[in-house]
């Protein structure tokens, strides 16, 4: 197995440290680090992120869960493969369920949380012009939470959370294009709240979400994730916003 690269342990205070060595592990798995079929050895894990063995046998239990490992008997943990279409299932579950959010959202936003909605929007903006890359992803989470607490069903936003949780937050910072196509959907998104045009909004939303995963896609591409070649895979265009009046004719079909 090869040796894992050692993590910032700060924030291991914070999560509980089951949940840390998951995100940690899923992270190695989804940038290729693990590939499929390498064993996972619990004493190994646990000495090279300081912690004891109990945390990464949790951790590796929420993985098997979410089938990013599989438990072989008398053998261990063992990594399964994770393909493209994986990752396209993961941003399409987050985007059919991020739109409906939103769209629900656009029905019941209250004008204090359209007004705080506006102001994450202009401090996201000032974040990417001036490159904190970690301070912009910090904003777009807390623009995209204030529209699903705003949606008023928090089962739901439960399950967006636990799907978001699958997909480590350093991929969303680092995806290549990724702020900036937030600067070109969000301004759109606010207009359709403003005016309570759900449908359109379900359908900027959904594309919005979708269009991360075909950034990912190309970056992991280049990235030789797949075994492909640097550059020998052509890359879908990134999805692009619609106006508003074509999202809402988009937004039935978006929908189904």
């Amino acid at each position: 197995m090869p040796a894992l690269s050692q993590p910032s342990t700060a924030g291991f205070g914070q999560l509980q440290l089951s949940e840390s060595v998951a995100t940690h592990l899923r992270e190695q798995i989804i940038s290729g680090k693990l590939s499929k079929g390498e064993f996972l050895r619990i004493d190994a894990i646990a000495k090279e992120l300081n912690v004891s063995t109990t945390p990464v046998r949790e951790g590796l239990l929420l993985l098997q869960s979410e089938s990013f490992v599989r438990l072989m008997p008398r053998r261990g943990f063992v990594v399964n493969s994770f393909s493209k279409g994986d990752l396209l299932d993961l941003f399409w579950a987050q985007a059919t369920v991020g739109a409906e959010l939103a769209a629900r959202a656009a029905k019941l936003m209250s004008k204090e949380s359209f007004a705080e909605l506006q102001q994450l929007h202009l401090a996201h903006e000032q974040a990417v012009a001036v490159k904190d890359d970690a301070l912009a992803a910090k904003l777009g989470h807390r623009f995209h939470r204030t529209i699903n607490l705003a949606a008023e069903s928090p089962r739901l936003a439960l399950l967006l959370g636990s799907l978001t949780k699958q997909l480590p937050n350093r991929f969303y910072t680092s995806i290549e294009g990724q702020l900036e196509g937030a600067l070109e959907y969000h301004p759109i998104i606010m207009k359709a709240i403003r005016v309570h045009d759900a449908e359109a909004v379900r359908s900027l939303m959904y594309r919005h979400i979708l269009s991360g995963a075909e950034h990912l896609i190309g970056m992991l591409d280049r990235q030789g994730m797949w075994g492909e070649t640097t550059g020998a895979t052509p890359v879908a265009e990134p999805v692009k916003p619609k106006s508003r009046a074509a999202a809402k004719k988009a937004g039935a079909s978006s929908a189904r």
